[in-house]
């Protein structure tokens, strides 16, 4: 074929790779959903096979096989040798059913109720108005399935990232996962744990507590979240994933007290997405942003307002944790 037009000149030695590879995101996602959905994961969870075997394996066809396996490679979840295919570690861990933390749940979740919003995203930023969450009763399992999978992710990285060792009488205020908690009294011993969670949560909190073995060490308190006044003298206060659920001034609300509840110099965690103002914004916060939005219209607020809210309400920032695959976690100390 021939055509008339001038060959493209470039400029500039701006290579266009990065534009590129964000652009054809959804094509990654979508073929690590179908991996996973198919059990390719899981066929290699005993040791390497090639096309023809994670085919058998799977029930796929060979050049499904191929196009997934080849995908995986390609984005560093599966490593290739000999046209034989095997787990990388991050994969093994997080991506068959038998490592750390099982996150199949978490990606159903994005495969079947997350992406379908993404669709409606073009109308969410003409209308500034979230899509049509048409839910039933499969798809709310699909839903909190995948948001609780997520959140314990969040809370076995902040196990390994935070020191619970100095603290002894820990307040958990109107969380929805009680993973946090529990990950703190297994790293601690001699920690005890109080839940101020919204009624709702009651019986789903006391048998995890129960399934854990740690119901002799923990209290639920029920209260509805905005309105809670815990009080006492705690000297750990964890708020996680609250702040998005609620409007700026229940937040302070809230903030102020969690401060009521807990003694001088004691500390808190605030663990949420949140926007920053350094020069390159942390893309996992910015991208939940607009999954929050377009899902429910909650909000990811930016740092610096979170800070002033924990200030105005007699908590002091000491340092904020980028938690790997979560959101951060705003270290304060009550003043």
């Amino acid at each position: 074929m021939t055509t008339s037009e001038s060959p493209v000149t470039f400029t500039t030695s701006a290579a266009p790779d990065r534009i590129v590879d964000i652009a054809i995101g959804y094509m990654g996602a979508k073929q690590l959903f179908a991996a996973a959905r198919t059990g390719l994961f899981r066929a290699l969870a005993e040791g390497e096979r090639d096309v023809a075997q994670l085919a058998s394996a799977t029930g796929l066809s060979e050049r499904m096989a191929r196009i997934l396996a080849d995908a995986m490679n390609g984005l560093g979840l599966l490593e290739r040798e000999g046209g034989r295919y095997r787990l990388a570690p991050d994969a093994a861990a997080h991506l068959t059913g038998e490592g750390e933390l099982d996150l199949h749940p978490f990606l159903g979740f994005l495969n079947e109720i997350s992406y379908g919003h993404w669709l409606q995203f073009d109308a969410t930023v003409d209308t500034a108005k979230p899509g049509e969450l048409e839910m039933d009763e499969g798809r709310w399992g699909t839903f909190m399935g995948g948001v609780m999978r997520y959140n314990a992710l969040h809370a076995a990285m902040l196990a390994r990232s935070f020191d619970f060792a100095p603290y002894r009488n820990l307040l958990d205020l109107g969380g929805l996962s009680p993973d946090f908690a529990i990950g703190a009294l297994r790293a601690n011993p001699s920690l005890s744990a109080r839940f101020v969670f919204d009624p709702a949560s009651t019986e789903s909190l006391t048998e995890a507590l129960r399934a854990a073995g740690l119901a002799d060490r923990a209290t639920v308190d029920p209260a509805p979240t905005d309105t809670a006044r815990p009080n006492g003298a705690h000297d750990l206060v964890m708020v996680n994933h609250v702040i998005h659920r609620f409007t700026a001034e229940q937040n302070r609300t809230i903030l102020a007290n969690a401060r009521a509840a807990a003694r001088p110099g004691a500390t808190l965690l605030l663990l949420d997405f949140l926007l920053d103002d350094d020069a390159r914004q942390r893309p996992i916060d910015a991208l939940h942003a607009g999954e929050y939005f377009v899902i429910d219209g909650t909000v990811v607020y930016p740092e610096s307002e979170v800070t002033a809210w924990l200030e105005a309400s007699g908590w002091r920032r000491r340092e904020a944790i980028a938690l790997p695959g979560s959101p951060r976690v705003l270290v304060a100390e009550a003043v």
